[in-house]
């Protein structure tokens, strides 16, 4: 079967060998009991899937999943306005304190920052709202520069700056899901976490997990590429599943902070493989700002393992960096 003829239109990355995705990629179990078993439910507006073998009993995670989940939205959800990140968001200059978690993916947020020179910016979100994306208001220009973070606190320097951990706290509550199954005694599964994706061990089958990389074009359905995951994860960063068009433009909710607007031109998606899904969300984020003239070689700099599909004409150019080539299936 080519890729070609895998006809998926669900989300950016789809697991192949779960639900209704399990004919394609294993035919020979299609008339046969599943070698999975699926639980889903929803969190920070989209929905959760975890996959595990056929035969583990998932109903005692399901409490301690739904309340991790519950905790880590509760201070860090900017469109909450009794969450932490909010409190600090509208608090005068000065040092705003946090637990742990918070302070947790503020610091890798404000990482990402430096190695990205500023194309990935935790400061970025009342931009993000001028243009109709998100919920953080604000007059001033983001400067995360001026933000500062201390093991339980945040701090800014003066009262307009805000924080806005979208692009990254999604890969973090991932990986606190996968930490979670680990330390409850599983090793085999796939989470699915708003169409991010992490792995541990092995599919029933014997084989390496699979995803699927939808193409990133609306007027198109299908996969453009699958990948075998082994101990990884997966995440995209693009235009199609949150955008508008106005004319001949299509106005992503990706922000290029060096212009203040939406990011334009060619690149339709990126798509990062890391050790931790906290890296590959936040890596997405920025190599999907940089866009296509700067993103490859921001990557390459940063040993990024990514995949950058750009427009051309009516087909798709494909770049890759780092290690992507070897885990395409």
């Amino acid at each position: 079967m080519s890729r070609a003829d895998l006809k998926i239109h669900r989300r950016t990355f789809l697991a192949l060998g779960t639900g209704a995705a399990a004919t394609l990629a294993m035919p020979s179990l299609a008339f046969g009991a599943s070698p999975v078993r699926t639980e889903t439910g929803r969190a920070f507006g989209t929905g959760w899937q975890v996959t595990l073998p056929a035969g583990k009993d998932f109903a005692p995670l399901r409490g301690p999943v739904e309340a991790l989940l519950a905790d880590i939205d509760q201070q860090m959800s900017p469109w909450r306005a009794d969450s932490d990140i909010s409190r600090f968001n509208r608090a005068p200059s000065g040092s705003v304190g946090f637990p742990a978690p918070l302070t947790e993916v503020a610091s890798a947020a404000m990482s990402l920052a430096r190695a990205s020179d500023g194309v990935f910016d935790p400061a970025v979100g009342p931009l993000v709202a001028r243009w109709g994306f998100g919920p953080i208001a604000g007059d001033g220009h983001p400067d995360w520069r001026s933000l500062k973070v201390d093991a339980d606190a945040v701090s800014k320097s003066h009262a307009d700056l805000t924080l806005d951990l979208c692009g990254i706290a999604k890969g973090y509550a991932l990986d606190r899901m996968a930490d979670l199954l680990e330390n409850r005694g599983h090793s085999d599964f796939l989470i699915d976490l708003g169409g991010e994706l992490t792995v541990r061990g092995i599919h029933p089958s014997r084989r390496h997990w699979q995803a699927g990389v939808e193409d990133p074009r609306p007027e198109f359905s299908g996969l453009v590429e699958v990948l075998r995951l082994d101990g990884l994860a997966v995440a995209t960063s693009g235009s199609r599943a949150n955008s508008y068009v106005l004319g001949d433009r299509i106005y992503s909710h990706i922000i290029d902070p060096t212009t203040g607007e939406p990011v334009a031109g060619k690149l339709a998606s990126v798509s990062v493989l890391a050790e931790n899904a906290m890296t590959a969300d936040g890596w997405a984020t920025a190599l999907m700002a940089a866009g296509a003239a700067n993103g490859p070689s921001l990557a390459r700099r940063n040993g990024v393992s990514a995949l950058f599909l750009l427009r051309e004409g009516e087909g798709l150019h494909r770049i890759t960096t780092g290690a992507f080539m070897d885990y395409l299936a």
